[in-house]
């Protein structure tokens, strides 16, 4: 059976920001967060998923993003509609911010994890070049602990050779203990599993349409 395709977004808004989570609109409808060290391309990702280009604001400045920010998208499979929220956590790992203010975002971060019930899965985005961190480590097993799902999503892939780039992604599993998903917001390779994965996490498609050949590689 062929794999399903990408939905169709409809719209794509920014809902709010906060420092905690308690001070976003309750949840409405199935939320995936997005999480990853600074400068992995967050941001870029979530942009490219949702196709639009300023939807997320994107810098060159890694850590900019300070809060939790959430959005809304309206998607179209085949003839049914609906809708997911988008949660952009914020960046970890980036030492040029002050000690007080790298200290808030654990916190930030874990209290949203654990009292979020809106909350189906955690996207951890890791750039290819770089590979996993220990903080990417001990994020998963955070996730594991609570009995959230995660996916794991490699970006930045367009920056390797072609004849490098299934070597770095099969080298993460042994790494992180799970298959990571190859994608890149230039050529927008990986866009197609990545949706499927997060459709059938959020409970929008039976399981044999979100189910694909590449949907978890």
């Amino acid at each position: 059976m062929a794999a399903a395709p990408p939905p169709k977004v409809l719209d794509a808004t920014f809902l709010a920001s906060a420092t905690r989570q308690a001070a976003l609109p309750p949840p409405s409808f199935a939320e995936i967060a997005f999480a990853g060290r600074s400068n992995v391309g967050k941001s870029s990702l979530i942009n490219r998923l949702v196709n639009r280009r300023k939807l997320v604001r994107t810098s060159s400045t890694p850590g900019c993003t300070r809060g939790l920010s959430l959005f809304r998208a309206t998607l179209r499979f085949g003839e049914d509609d609906a809708i997911m929220d988008l949660v952009d956590l914020p960046g970890y790992g980036y030492a040029k911010r002050s000690k007080v203010e790298r200290r808030s975002w654990g916190p930030m971060i874990e209290g949203f994890l654990e009292e979020r019930v809106g909350l189906r899965a955690v996207v951890l985005i890791i750039d290819i070049r770089r590979g996993p961190e220990d903080d990417d480590g001990q994020l998963l097993e955070f996730l594991d602990h609570l009995g959230i799902a995660s996916v794991l999503v490699a970006t930045k892939l367009d920056k390797l050779p072609a004849n490098k780039r299934k070597p770095a992604l099969h080298a993460l599993t042994p790494q992180l203990g799970r298959r990571a998903i190859g994608f890149s917001s230039v050529t927008g390779e990986g866009v197609a599993p990545l949706w499927r994965r997060l459709a059938k996490l959020a409970h929008l498609l039976p399981d044999r349409e979100a189910r694909g050949p590449s949907a978890d590689a």
